[in-house]
C-alpha cells in the first residue's frame, strides 16, 4: 500500500550534514578554495540530476578541485566504521583520510570512483571524488526509515571528520586525478543473475565471506532460516569470499532452483537449504 517515506537516512542525513558543513565553512572555514553545495534529484532513476549538472555545468569542470558526496550518513554504528568510496581517485586521499581522528571513527576505503550515487557523474569527468556512507540497514527504501533511528552524535562526528579533511587539503592546491578499477562493473560482468537471496550486505565488514546486515521477510534466505549477522561462506559448490563471490554464486541459479548455503553464526558453521 502507498505510504509516506520520510527517508531520514536516505538521504535527509546527507542533506543535514551538507547544511552543517556549509554553515561551518562560511563561519570559519579554510580560505584557499571556494565551496559549492548541491543536492541532486533523481539519483535512483540513474543519477539524472548530477548527470545533467556535469553536462550543463554552471562553472568550468576543470576548475572543480574535488567532490565530496554524502549519501546515507545517519547510521554510524557503535564500532565507528565509516565507509569511504572513491579513495583511489586521487593519490592524496588515503593518507589524508588516515591522518584524521574524530571520535571513534575509523574509515574503510574502497578505491572505485564508480558506484550507485552521484559522485560517479563527477568521477566520469576525471574529477577526484569521495563518497561517505555509514552502511545499509533493514529500513532502506521503506517507510520505517525515520528520524528516531538516526545516530545524531555520529552525524556530527562524520561532519567534523569531513571538515578536518577539507582543512587538511586546503593548502595542497589542485588534487591529481587517478582512474580506478571499476569494481562494481567487474562484479556485474562476473554475475548477471536472475535470482536474489533476499539479504542486505554489511558493507563495513572486512572479514572473509559476506556478512548480512539484514534479511528480507519472505525472501529465500528468511524462509530457509538465515539471519541478520550470519556470514555466508559458501553457496552450492562456490566459496564466497566477498560480495563479488556472492554475486558470482547467484549467477549460477535461476528461479525455482535449490542449493545449500553455508553460513557462520557465532563461530559455528550452519547449512541451510535455499530455494530461489
Amino acid at each position: 500500500d502507498p505510504a509516506i517515506h520520510n527517508g531520514a537516512d536516505d538521504n535527509a542525513s546527507g542533506v543535514a550534514v551538507m547544511l552543517y558543513l556549509a554553515k561551518k565553512l562560511k563561519e570559519d572555514g579554510p580560505k584557499n578554495n571556494n565551496y559549492l553545495f548541491m543536492a541532486f534529484s533523481a539519483e535512483e532513476f540513474g543519477l539524472i540530476g548530477s548527470k545533467f549538472f556535469v553536462e550543463h555545468p554552471t562553472l568550468r569542470l576543470e576548475d572543480i578541485n574535488y567532490v565530496i558526496n554524502l549519501d546515507m550518513v545517519g547510521r554510524l554504528k557503535d564500532d565507528g566504521t565509516l565507509i569511504v568510496n572513491g579513495a583511489g581517485t586521487s593519490p592524496v586521499w588515503k593518507d589524508a583520510l588516515q591522518r584524521i581522528r574524530v571520535g571513534n571513527i575509523h574509515v574503510k576505503t574502497f578505491d572505485s570512483g564508480v558506484g550507485p550515487s552521484d559522485h560517479t557523474s563527477f568521477y566520469l569527468k576525471d574529477i577526484p571524488v569521495l563518497h561517505f556512507f555509514t552502511g545499509q540497514h533493514e529500513q532502506y527504501h521503506k517507510p520505517e526509515d525515520d528520524s528516531f533511528l538516526l545516530n545524531f552524535d555520529g552525524m556530527y562526528d562524520v561532519a567534523d571528520f569531513i571538515l578536518r579533511l577539507i582543512s587538511d587539503l586546503d593548502g595542497q592546491g589542485k588534487l591529481a586525478f587517478t582512474k580506478t578499477k571499476d569494481e562494481q562493473a567487474e562484479g556485474r560482468r562476473a554475475a548477471s543473475y536472475k535470482v536474489t537471496l533476499g539479504v542486505m550486505p554489511d558493507y563495513a565488514y572486512s572479514g572473509k565471506g559476506l556478512k548480512l546486515d539484514g534479511v528480507r521477510d519472505g525472501g529465500p534466505a528468511a524462509k530457509a532460516g538465515i539471519q541478520a549477522g550470519d556470514v555466508v561462506v559458501r553457496m552450492g559448490d562456490l566459496e564466497v569470499k566477498d560480495i563479488y563471490g556472492y554475486m558470482e554464486g547467484l549467477s549460477k541459479f535461476k528461479a525455482g532452483d535449490s542449493t545449500t548455503v553455508i553460513v557462520l553464526r557465532d563461530g559455528k558453521e550452519l547449512k541451510f537449504k535455499v530455494t530461489f
